[in-house]
């Protein structure tokens, strides 16, 4: 058995910290948070129907904002703020000798944020605004010093099998949360409980998850000395100081640059696709709710197959091999999508398990092979980098399937628009050498892919 196949100790207490923060991700932000407040949202601004379709303005610090876009805009309010912080943040981290706590510290923090929106009823939508956005930043600022610890804890030859395994572990921790939330919601009656209170349980749930089981990699992990000296000056200083230096000093790690470049847009348009497929599934292929909600579940199980099996393709062949068929897998989902006929349920799902097999193993093997092209005590500021450059353009293939939907009519070029985005990353990822890319980081070539990540002549 190939030494990365075996887990160490460390390594699965950090599995833990995916299966923590993944209920937040499922539950809350894929699911409920938004329809929910659409509702709350409308509720407020006298929408009796309290559907999405509610122009109705709320005011939010003196802008009018109609109520069925309020969850839009709060999540890309996030999303820039993420990317102006985070940052900061990692440079911070890579200076600490607390890396754990940075972690635990930040996800309490936005774990505390989420449990607010427990108390978001009625037409009380001002708090649980407040607290989306909070616990999205928070939750951000924790994953920087998560992705960070993953260079204390593996050495090259097993970045890949413990990042997809960790991603795998967050499919099913967040998958099996949301599946007993589902169940709660879709028959509340049974329970006793209102649908409405279903919902807010929902959310707090997914809370209190993600607290809980931040114990158990805070308790397990060690703390790492850092590999870098601490700088003299407020932290302000230091860390908007480094990040300036972090910008300036990539220029010197160009194949770095080109595989985050060939990120923001393959994970972008990925992101749009997760986000947009229910919209599509029930809009253009008449699917029910309950077609559309078993197929959810159906995604986040699958998906924790697919990471493992991309796992076991990085070990063969190395990270990037797989990543560039991952994205070649993408184009072929939103192509087939196009054709699938509406009110065909068996391939709609089948579509969903494609989706699933890629969806896990592209981002697993994304965030490890990123690791790999690294240097040595910048993990911290790189990834907030890889973070901030994610959560700030994530609204590009948004933006595109909305304006291709509002000028042609139809779903159906607007999800096969996103191509483009899947096309633009795989050029970027051609121009990658990753074996050069890795040695000019000052990190040492898997030995067990050192063929594979040799570029072709």
């Amino acid at each position: 058995m190939n030494k990365s196949a075996r887990l160490t100790p460390q390594q699965r207490a950090w599995n833990w910290y995916d299966w923590a923060n993944s209920a937040f991700y499922t539950t809350t932000l894929a699911v409920l948070f938004a329809p929910f407040m659409i509702t709350v949202a409308s509720h407020a601004a006298g929408c009796a129907d309290a559907e999405d379709t509610c122009r109705n303005p709320v005011s939010v610090f003196g802008l009018h904002l109609a109520a069925g876009s309020l969850p839009s805009y709060l999540i890309s309010f996030a999303t820039i703020s993420s990317a102006l912080v985070l940052p900061v943040v990692g440079a911070f981290v890579d200076r600490s000798p607390r890396k754990k706590w940075h972690m635990a510290g930040y996800g309490w923090a936005a774990s505390a944020c989420a449990a607010l929106l427990f108390f978001m009823q009625g037409s009380q939508w001002q708090l649980a605004a407040f607290a989306i956005v909070a616990a999205s930043v928070l939750g951000g600022c924790s994953l920087v010093a998560y992705y960070a610890i993953l260079v204390d804890i593996s050495t090259e030859d097993e970045r890949d099998a413990v990042s997809s395994r960790g991603w795998a572990w967050g499919y099913l921790g967040g998958g099996l949360l949301l599946l007993i939330n589902l169940v709660m919601v879709q028959a509340h009656s049974n329970f006793g409980l209102s649908k409405e209170l279903a919902v807010r349980l929902s959310l707090l749930s997914a809370a209190v998850w993600w607290a809980a089981f931040t114990i158990i990699p805070l308790v397990r992990l060690r703390n790492y000395a850092p590999t870098r000296e601490a700088q003299t000056g407020s932290l302000m200083q230091r860390s908007f100081g480094q990040l300036f230096t972090t910008l300036k000093d990539m220029r010197a790690f160009p194949h770095t640059l080109t595989f985050l470049i060939a990120y923001l847009f393959y994970n972008d348009g990925i992101q749009t696709v997760i986000g947009s497929a229910s919209t599509y599934g029930s809009k253009q292929l008449g699917m029910s709710q309950t077609v559309l909600i078993s197929t959810i579940l159906m995604i986040q199980f699958v998906a924790f197959g697919g990471a493992l099996a991309f796992g076991r393709l990085a070990q063969r062949f190395g990270s990037y091999r797989p990543i560039l068929w991952g994205t070649v897998g993408w184009m072929v989902i939103v192509v087939l999508a196009v054709f699938v006929p509406r009110g065909s349920v068996a391939l709609f799902i089948a579509l969903g398990v494609l989706i699933a097999i890629v969806m896990g193993g592209t981002q697993a093997l994304s965030r490890s092979f990123f690791s790999l092209l690294i240097p040595r005590g910048r993990e911290g500021e790189y990834f907030a980098l890889y973070n901030a450059c994610e959560r700030g353009t994530s609204w590009f293939g948004t933006l595109l399937f909305g304006v291709v939907f509002q000028v042609t009519g139809s779903y159906r070029p607007a999800i096969v628009a996103l191509i483009v985005f899947f096309i633009l990353g795989a050029i970027f990822l051609l121009r990658v050498d990753p074996r050069r890319g890795i040695e000019e980081a000052g990190n040492r070539v898997p030995g067990q892919a050192f063929e594979a990540l040799r570029p072709a002549s």
